[in-house]
């Protein structure tokens, strides 16, 4: 994980010009609570009756990043096996991928080899990967050690490993926090290097639509909206 001291701001809206803009893809089982971790960090609010995700949500989080305007463009998905055919489709064109377990579910931990699969074999094999073990708050129920996920993420170079409450919010905004850090800093390696990665694309590239390592995404969010009610 970046090791740099960057300054970072929180943003409650979009604020003026976005210079950055990433597309981030939360998987994982179902009612491990990825809709309400990113209800929590967006928008601060916990729901306790969240209905399940049909398909998939979109959310936005603003941050700066040393003065720099990001907006990370999530994509929250629905982990009910009849939808994955259609949540792969969304892997491509993804800076970056949060995997979501609760630690008080085991099958949800096991199924993590499932999701790592899918992302490597239907998406980016080099995309980045974090690794969250939600409902921290439930701690007298737990079932997956820190330990033992901890040692997951090493094995399986994910870039960094949290426990989070969407319920107490612990970590929430963390976790979009230190995806804009680490997007920001690929970015700055990357982006006097365009040259570089065009050769290494070519036409192949342009022509299936394959973005660059960073992904940077400017995604038509009515467009995203009429695809959501395809999926009902």
């Amino acid at each position: 994980m970046t090791q740099e001291n960057y300054t970072v701001e929180i943003l409650s809206q979009e604020m003026g010009e976005i210079e950055l803009n990433f597309k981030l893809i939360i998987i994982g089982d179902s009612s491990v609570g990825k809709s309400c971790l990113c209800l929590r960090a967006t928008k601060n609010v916990f729901e306790s009756m969240y209905s399940p995700t049909i398909g998939f949500e979109f959310m936005t989080f603003y941050v700066k990043v040393d003065d720099k305007p990001i907006k990370l463009q999530i994509w929250d998905t629905c982990g009910q096996e009849v939808y994955r055919s259609l949540i792969s489709s969304f892997y491509n064109n993804s800076s970056l991928a949060i995997i979501v377990y609760s630690i008080d579910n085991e099958d949800s931990f096991t199924n993590l080899e499932f999701w790592l699969n899918e992302l490597r074999t239907k998406g980016n094999p080099d995309i980045n990967i974090f690794l969250i073990g939600n409902k921290a708050d439930l701690e007298d129920k737990r079932k997956i050690t820190k330990e033992a996920a901890q040692e997951f993420a090493d094995n399986n170079k994910v870039k960094l490993f949290l426990e989070t409450s969407a319920k107490t919010g612990f970590n929430a905004q963390n976790i979009f926090i230190e995806a804009a850090k680490l997007l920001y800093e690929q970015h700055l390696k990357f982006k006097d290097r365009p040259s570089r990665i065009e050769s290494m694309a070519g036409s192949i590239a342009r022509e299936s639509n394959q973005s660059s390592p960073l992904n940077i995404m400017n995604v038509d969010e009515d467009e995203i909206r009429k695809k959501k009610r395809c999926c009902k």
